[in-house]
C-alpha cells in the first residue's frame, strides 16, 4: 500500500465524506460499536460485515442507500471496535446484531444485509428473531460449507492471526482479501487496510480476534435458512468460488424457490469491493420491489 492513498472516484470521496455517528451498546458484557448514517424517521437497513472484516467494510455503500433508508452497520463483537468474547457461537453474533437493532430504535423492522459470515449471522437472526425483522438478504453466503475465512485462518492457526508488525507501512501490505480474489478498485482496498489496523504494543495488528473463527464454523447452518422467519433474498458474485451456481441453487431450493436469488455480474465473493455499483443497484431494486409487494412464502410461527 502506498504512503498516500490512489486516486479514488468522487462517488466514493463523497460517501466516504458523508456525516457518521458512532454509538456503543453494551450486549452481554462486551461494548458493541456501531455506525449510524441518514434520518432516523426512515425505515432501517442493517449491514452486517463478514469474518475479520468490520463496520467500515460499509462506510463507502451506507451512504448511498440513505435516501430511502436510515443505515446501521455493527462491529461484531471480536472485531473492529467491539468487545471481545472468549466464545463465539453464531446466535452470540445474531444476539449483537439484535441489540444493535433495539438500540437504534428504528421506526419499524429493519432489513439485515450481511456479507459471507455476516450473511450466516442473518440466517441465523432471520431464524430465531425473524418476527422482528422485515427481511435479510444473505450476500455471497455459503450454507453448506464454512464460511472462507474460517476455512484460510483456521488452517494457519490462531497465533498466527495475532502477529504484531513493526509499522503500519509492513501492516497495510500484509492486507489481504480472503479468499484470494482480483479487485481492480485500489482505492477500496487502501481504505479497507487502513481502517482494519490499530496500534498495540510493538507495532500495529489487526482488529478482530482470531478466536472468532474457532466457535463459529463448528455449527450447520441448513437447519437456519429452512426455518427463516421473514423475507429473504440471496445475492451471489458471477465469479464466486464461495457461493457456486450449485451452492446457489441448493440454497434456493432450502428457501422453497420463493425468494430471489441475484447474481451480480463480473463479481467475486468480495462482490460489494468490486462491483460496488452493481451491487448498490441490485440491491436498490430489491428493496424497492419488497416496499410495494407482498411475501410469496409464508412465515413460518
Amino acid at each position: 500500500m502506498p504512503d498516500e492513498p490512489p486516486k479514488a472516484p468522487r462517488w466514493f470521496t463523497d460517501a466516504l465524506a458523508a456525516p457518521c455517528e458512532h454509538r456503543t451498546v453494551d450486549v452481554d458484557g462486551a461494548a458493541i460499536h456501531y455506525l449510524a448514517w441518514g434520518d432516523r424517521t426512515k425505515p432501517g437497513l442493517v449491514l452486517v460485515h463478514g469474518g475479520a472484516a468490520h463496520a467500515q467494510w460499509w462506510s463507502f455503500i451506507a451512504p448511498l442507500l440513505t435516501r430511502q433508508y436510515y443505515v446501521v452497520a455493527p462491529d461484531l463483537s471480536g472485531h473492529g471496535d467491539s468487545g471481545w468474547r472468549d466464545h463465539y457461537p453464531r446466535r452470540v453474533f445474531a444476539d449483537d446484531v439484535m441489540a444493535v437493532i433495539a438500540e437504534a430504535a428504528f421506526i419499524g423492522p429493519p432489513v439485515l444485509v450481511g456479507h459471507s459470515m455476516g450473511g450466516l449471522v442473518s440466517i441465523v437472526a432471520a431464524s430465531l428473531y425473524g418476527d422482528r425483522l422485515a427481511g435479510a438478504v444473505i450476500v455471497d453466503a455459503p450454507v453448506r460449507k464454512p464460511d472462507p475465512e474460517s476455512q484460510e485462518r483456521a488452517s494457519r492457526g490462531v497465533e498466527a492471526q495475532r502477529r504484531v508488525y513493526a509499522n503500519l507501512e509492513t501492516a497495510l501490505s500484509r492486507f489481504r482479501l480472503l479468499p484470494s480474489q482480483p479487485c481492480e478498485n485500489e482505492f477500496i482496498l487502501d481504505h479497507l487496510a487502513r481502517t482494519s489496523v490499530r496500534r498495540v504494543q510493538g507495532g500495529y495488528s489487526w482488529k478482530f480476534d482470531a478466536r472468532v473463527f474457532v466457535d463459529f464454523s463448528l455449527e450447520a447452518m441448513h437447519d437456519y435458512l429452512a426455518s427463516t422467519r421473514c423475507r429473504v433474498a440471496l445475492f451471489r458474485g458471477e465469479l464466486s468460488v464461495v457461493v457456486p451456481p450449485e451452492t446457489g441453487e441448493y440454497m434456493y431450493e432450502l428457501l422453497e424457490r420463493n425468494s430471489p436469488l441475484v447474481e451480480i455480474p463480473e463479481a467475486h465473493h468480495h462482490l460489494f469491493l468490486d462491483q460496488p455499483l452493481a451491487f448498490i443497484a441490485a440491491l436498490r431494486a430489491l428493496l424497492a420491489d419488497w416496499e410495494h409487494s407482498t411475501p410469496l412464502r409464508k412465515v413460518r410461527p
